[in-house]
């Protein structure tokens, strides 16, 4: 069959957190041409009816890069794996402020909501490390999310989590080693008189009220590098795609509004507007080498329609 190539089998030992069904019997798939998921399921899985496999589908039992998908219509390439589960539902991460972008036996890469804490000490409130070990105890009663990095409540995007603590250690302890690239989204009040510039500055916190500021002392302070490039602006706005260089508390904040174009939605560093209700800033592109497979890996969060849609220009009619 030339549409499609079997990766390998897993048979899961049978124990208590199967239950009664035995041990998982899954199939791992791969297409050799561009195609969608239910057409490929419905080649790799004959000859099972077509309504046994849009139940399959419906029901979680079909996974793509380690993902539950339901949608029928989900493109698929040649770098896809398309895994199914004939014995259980593969485990789903219900929470609406957290979306898994990969998974596999050592990391998770999550996409955040704005105003999620990505871990907390109230164990009462709900943290994308909360939503995320929850949804790995599914497997694994023993299993915890490890956290690697953070970003701000209130700032969305890519984060990476561990599965294990000698995991997390690696990748806290050599960041920047793995690192390759880590790229925002912002949309700042007023347009930027420079379209792209690297920013350096010395950065230190009050510890009395938690604020960052650019340090007065050339000796003061630890360095933070950013660069910035107008994406597309108007009169009150700007969207700008952000590269950072060094990993400080609140840096892009910070040292946007010390040249003066403070993140919209920011009042703590000086932001006047609020056009959407959230602080605009959005990690949407993170580069790694995987710590164990050595290959460089790059993960996307879609940039928010309202981001663009704030900084459009408006067309005048002179009629």
């Amino acid at each position: 069959m030339p549409y499609l190539r079997i990766i390998k089998h897993d048979r899961m030992r049978n124990n208590k957190r199967h239950g009664k069904k035995g041990p998982n019997q899954i199939f791992h798939y791969t297409p050799v041409e561009d195609t969608t998921l239910l057409p490929f399921l419905y080649t790799i899985l004959a000859p099972k009816s077509k309504s046994d496999i849009k139940s399959m589908l419906a029901h979680n039992h079909v996974a793509v890069n380690g993902q539950p998908l339901t949608q029928f219509d989900t493109p698929l390439t040649p770098r896809d794996k398309v895994s199914v589960n004939f014995t259980r539902p593969f485990a789903v991460l219900r929470a609406s402020q957290l979306h898994i972008i990969y998974e596999d036996k050592y990391l998770v890469v999550v996409e955040k909501a704005a105003g999620l804490l990505t871990m907390g000490r109230d164990t009462n409130k709900k943290t994308a490390q909360s939503l995320l070990t929850d949804y790995l105890k599914q497997k694994d009663a023993r299993s915890m999310a490890y956290v690697c990095h953070r970003l701000d409540q209130y700032t969305s995007g890519i984060l990476v989590f561990a599965k294990d603590p000698d995991m997390q250690r690696e990748l806290r302890y050599n960041w920047d080693n793995y690192v390759r690239e880590r790229s925002y989204t912002a949309v700042v009040e007023g347009c930027p008189d420079i379209p792209q510039q690297e920013v350096r500055h010395n950065l230190v916190e009050n510890s009395n009220n938690m604020m960052v500021y650019v340090a007065r002392k050339p000796d003061e302070g630890r360095l933070a590098v950013t660069r910035y490039r107008v994406v597309q602006s108007n009169d009150y706005h700007a969207l700008l795609d952000i590269q950072i260089f060094t990993g400080r508390k609140n840096q892009i904040r910070v040292q946007l509004a010390e040249i003066g174009y403070p993140v919209a939605g920011d009042r703590k560093y000086g932001g006047a507007t609020n056009p959407i209700g959230r602080l605009m800033l959005h990690n949407h592109r993170l580069s790694l080498v995987h710590p164990m497979t050595r290959e460089l890996m790059h993960f996307e969060a879609p940039i928010p329609a309202a981001f663009r849609k704030v900084t459009t220009k408006t067309i005048e009619n002179d009629n």
